[in-house]
């Protein structure tokens, strides 16, 4: 019997969550650098979700029906309706880029110029820049038909030349491409002006040399180009042979892999379009018509020329000086719990916490659990000083984690060399759980100190994305993050159960599940029952069923959820007592947090994981209890300035609207609002 409930399939759903991203780019009251830095994302985002989750679909449909018969869709019309929806929002993207992003920067003073705008001055700049700067870097190459087929570089900008032979006796079409060096020069040029800025993007600059490139032809039209391609690694049986080395293959032939899409200037003929396909094998579901410009992620490096106010209020995170002040670190774990917020708070504490058991003689034990790691980490260079001090440290690098693996195997192979234990990727598995601990032996008793967070240790994004980091001197949570690393490090898994934790791939689905009956079955028997979600993503058919049993059964369910959401609220008879919104706005919102009514003992859990299949199935994650009542009152009081946000936060719907939420009184920004509800004191917690 068919499943009767309602499901927004996931890639259809991440779609609205980037169109959310989309909308902030036309949002009057986000500033103009912000709103390029939105389409930068937005652009990045998409690339990113053609290169895995399209190129997934193709891979399905060119498997043919056998495989068909395992999947619960049909990927064709999948990929049919992604194009449609792709399609409409690139109009947009084009229209806000063109109707509003330009004329606000010529307002402001900054001149984005085309060839025909260019003076004599900026022309002649133009051909001595060509010559100075790019020549070499110029890649021209005529096509002829089958006879030249030219590896089209993943992800780089090509200019697609239509032209004709300057000899009038030749009625023929030719066509070229030339590669824009997008990847080593810069994008954005300023030009010589007598007032205000001028700028002249590359790929116009190179607009204007192509005559200069191709004597003996007259130049009709260009139009600008680009091929993304398949990032599955296809690694194989993960549990035959060297992962490592498995990988460290794969990841040479990432940028050679089928073709994911070719996006193209809608404006290009038909003829030409044609011939592209012809030259470079591509099936009508590759193609993808954008604007002029192609690679828009590079307005996140628009220059800034100085003008400040175009930009957002800097809010500077705050010092958590009971940690980050404090000559007895460890002491203050010790005395009780603290929750930081970040990047509200500053990061400088979790760095602490590994500078300081460096430097501790006490200390005889570090290990961590690093899924993405920065680039220049300090947190990496303090356990490098913590063995030179003698210290045993071992790290869990996750090698799996996606378009980070190089990044990922560099600094396993440094901290190898340093004398760091390192342990690789589990076969079958992503270790995604953010663990830290510290083991010290001080007057021959054993102490330890963990750190569970719902971001990784990345000072980077520790700036940009909101998450929940807890520091813990709990024996009980401490034993069990200790048979979490004892996994990692042995594979055997632990002869008891996990109690304080839930932890992917032992309990973690289970507990959640167990945690949603206790409310239905409180519910039922008329008591108060409710849930509050926050998570980025809510994807498993499974725990979607259980959530609209719970509604059906009178449980209040409210959820905020930043991407995708397969579950649709407000149904009547099915869901009508979930509401759910998606906030999305300076910061990056990535914390999960679980709260249950749990018949007026309310409980609150932190989480690395999301509900989608991957996450309650695949991965190692961590959920943890925030027992402390201040603590949980403070990330209750978070989460209910979240639901409360009425400026950035838009509303899921039967009809997936993305309308954003009514505002009839006080406008409440909820990113800012939390920064001054900690600024204001209770940064003590």
């Amino acid at each position: 019997m068919k499943n009767p409930n309602p499901y927004i399939h996931r890639d259809i759903s991440w779609l609205s969550f980037n169109y959310r991203v989309l909308q902030e780019a036309k949002d009057k009251n986000v500033p103009l650098f912000e709103k390029l830095k939105f389409l930068a994302i937005y652009s990045s985002n998409l690339g990113e979700f053609y290169r895995v989750r399209v190129s997934n679909h193709k891979n399905l449909i060119n498997a043919g029906k056998k495989t068909l018969k395992k999947v619960e869709f049909e990927p064709r019309k999948i990929v049919a309706q992604i194009l449609k929806i792709v399609t409409k929002q690139q109009l947009e993207f084009s229209k806000i880029f063109e109707e509003d992003i330009v004329p606000s920067l010529k307002r402001e003073g900054i001149s984005l110029l085309r060839i025909k705008e260019l003076n004599d001055a900026q022309s002649k700049f133009i051909d001595n820049y060509f010559y100075d700067n790019l020549i070499p870097d110029i890649q021209p190459i005529l096509l002829k038909g089958n006879m030249v087929k030219p590896f089209l570089q993943n992800g780089a900008l090509y200019l697609g030349v239509y032209m004709r032979s300057n000899d009038e006796k030749d009625k023929g079409k030719y066509y070229a491409i030339v590669k824009i060096p997008s990847f080593t020069k810069k994008r954005f040029i300023e030009l010589p002006s007598k007032k205000n800025v001028s700028i002249i993007m590359l790929d116009d600059l190179v607009r204007k040399i192509i005559p200069n490139i191709f004597p003996g032809f007259k130049i009709v039209d260009s139009y600008s180009i680009k091929l993304t391609r398949d990032a599955e690694l296809y690694i194989g049986d993960e549990y035959q042979g060297d992962l490592v080395e498995k990988i460290k293959k794969s990841l040479k032939k990432r940028d050679k892999g089928p073709t994911s899409r070719l996006v193209y200037d809608r404006t290009m003929p038909n003829h030409f379009l044609n011939y592209l396909q012809m030259v470079f094998d591509i099936q009508d579901m590759d193609l993808l018509p954008e604007g002029r410009y192609h690679n828009n992620f590079d307005f996140a490096k628009f220059p800034s020329f100085g003008k400040g106010h175009l930009k957002d209020i800097g809010i500077p995170p705050l010092s958590y000086s009971t940690l980050s002040n404090s000559t007895d670190y460890f002491g203050e774990i010790k005395k009780r719990d603290h929750l930081l917020y970040f990047p509200y708070h500053s990061y400088s504490s979790v760095i602490k916490f590994f500078e300081e058991a460096a430097s501790d003689p006490h200390t005889t034990h570090i290990k961590i659990v690093q899924y993405r790691v920065a680039k220049n980490s300090k947190i990496m260079d303090a356990i490098i000083k913590a063995v030179k001090n003698g210290i045993s440290v071992t790290a869990f690098i996750e090698i799996k984690a996606r378009f980070d693996e190089a990044a990922n195997l560099r600094w396993a192979e440094k901290l190898e060399a340093k004398g760091v234990k390192v342990i690789y990727s589990m076969p079958g598995l992503k270790v995604h759980s953010k663990l830290a601990m510290v083991r010290k032996i001080v007057d021959g008793v054993e102490e330890y100190y963990s750190y569970l967070s719902t971001g990784n240790f990345h000072e980077g994004t520790a700036k940009l994305y909101t998450d929940f980091g807890l520091f813990t001197y709990d024996k009980k949570i401490n034993e069990e993050v200790r048979m979490v690393f004892s996994f990692l490090e042995t594979k055997v898994r632990p002869s008891r159960e996990f109690k304080q934790l839930a932890v992917g791939a032992f309990n973690l689905k289970e507990k959640i599940k167990e945690l949603i009956q206790t409310e239905i079955t409180n519910a039922k028997a008329g008591k108060k029952a409710y849930i509050t979600l926050k998570m980025n993503s809510l994807q498993d058919n499974e725990m979607i069923d259980l959530l609209y049993t719970a509604s059906k059964a009178g449980v209040r369910i409210k959820m905020i959820i930043r991407g995708i959401c397969c579950l649709v609220p407000g149904v009547p008879k099915i869901s009508e007592n979930i509401t759910a919104v998606s906030i999305v706005d300076k910061y990056l919102e990535h914390a999960r947090v679980f709260i249950f009514g749990n018949n007026g003992n309310e409980l609150v859990f932190l989480s690395s994981a999301d509900w989608m299949v991957r996450n309650l199935h695949r991965r190692v994650e961590t959920m943890f209890p925030v027992k402390d009542p201040v603590l949980k009152q403070f990330v209750t009081n978070i989460i209910r300035i979240q639901l409360n946000d009425n400026v950035k936060a838009r509303v899921f719907g039967k009809k997936k609207e993305n309308a954003y939420k009514k505002n009839d009184g006080q406008s409440i920004r909820s990113q800012y609002d939390i920064y001054y509800y900690i600024k204001s004191g209770l940064e003590t917690v």
